[in-house]
């Protein structure tokens, strides 16, 4: 780690001295890396930092290495960053505190507070039902605190599969119906009347628990801007549950996600209005992140009966 890398961190913590402990990930296609730091003589025995250092060649798993792709990568770490800068949570809806963040030439550094040290220790690739309602519930009341609060310095249009965005996955798509109808769901959902800022990347993997599971934080705001809350919760609900789940569950699921959302909002705020619009853009978000993976990844696990009978149904509603 660089000499005014560490000064700024030793400076911002006020410790004595850091000692780089264990990778905590490799950001996606070799744009730096995740570390968590250990530090001596301070209030805080560590730090997360998020290291971006753009490579001279990217490596995508995927084999989407095209400039635009770089581009919008650029784009998604200065959002976070001001994201971090300019933004705040309440504790129903945790982040980590961002510490000191900073950019040099092509490297850009974020300091962020350890949520394993503030009781946010455990991650899960499987959960049970606690678990994915306290996601649901963290979803809620993130979306109620910013519901109709502008997006500046933040995507237009949040999550990372926006059409906009992704027109090279629109090419790939061998599905000539939905490719077609890409552009009206996607009109549909920017158009929607009650609008938030969404987390953008809200999967499983993006959320810390407490030990019991009932507490949860998020980490990963590189897509967060504005839009319908139904896109973060399709995508949650999408990460962590398989077609006969969905199927079975689902219906539960957004009932406690409503539940929550209508204890958070503003009392003078239509919620009826809001439930009603939500609710009918669940499929369009589902079909539009379906769109995304049948162009990016055709072969997918989340590619299953459920994605195609949602967007069978939306599709089926765009042609009446």
């Amino acid at each position: 780690m660089k000499q005014e890398y560490q000064e700024l961190i030793l400076q911002t913590c006020g410790a004595s001295s850091l000692h780089v402990g264990a990778k905590i990930q490799t950001l996606w296609s070799g744009y730096g890396e995740i570390v968590r730091l250990h530090l001596e003589a301070c209030d805080r025995p560590s730090v997360v930092v998020k290291h971006v250092k753009f490579p001279d060649e990217a490596d995508h798993p995927s084999g989407w290495n095209t400039d635009r792709s770089h581009r919008r990568k650029v784009r998604s770490y200065q959002v976070e960053t001001h994201w971090y800068q300019n933004y705040s949570t309440t504790q129903s809806c945790r982040i980590p505190a961002c510490l000191a963040a900073c950019s040099y030439g092509d490297e850009m550094l974020i300091v962020l507070e350890d949520l394993d040290v503030a009781g946010y220790d455990q991650r899960s690739t499987r959960v049970k039902d606690r678990e994915i309602r306290a996601c649901l519930s963290w979803l809620a009341h993130f979306h109620a605190l910013f519901l109709g609060v502008a997006t500046e310095g933040l995507w237009p249009v949040g999550t990372y599969w926006h059409l906009e965005t992704r027109p090279d996955e629109l090419e790939a798509m061998d599905d000539p119906e939905l490719k077609a109808a890409a552009g009206d769901i996607d009109r549909i959902l920017s158009g929607c009347h009650f609008k938030t800022i969404v987390h953008g990347d809200a999967k499983l993997a993006n959320f810390c628990f407490s030990p019991s599971g009932e507490d949860v934080a998020a980490v990963d705001f590189q897509y967060v801007g504005g839009g319908c809350g139904m896109k973060d919760v399709v995508y949650f609900l999408g990460s962590c549950m398989e077609e006969k789940e969905c199927e079975k569950r689902v219906p539960g699921l957004l009932g406690h996600y409503f539940t929550e959302l209508k204890g958070s909002v503003k009392k003078d705020m239509d919620f009826d209005a809001l439930e009603k619009e939500w609710r009918e853009m669940f499929a369009f978000a589902w079909t539009d992140f379906h769109r995304f993976l049948l162009g990016w990844m055709p072969g997918h696990w989340k590619v299953n009966r459920y994605s195609k009978q949602l967007t069978k149904e939306v599709l089926h509603k765009l042609k009446q």
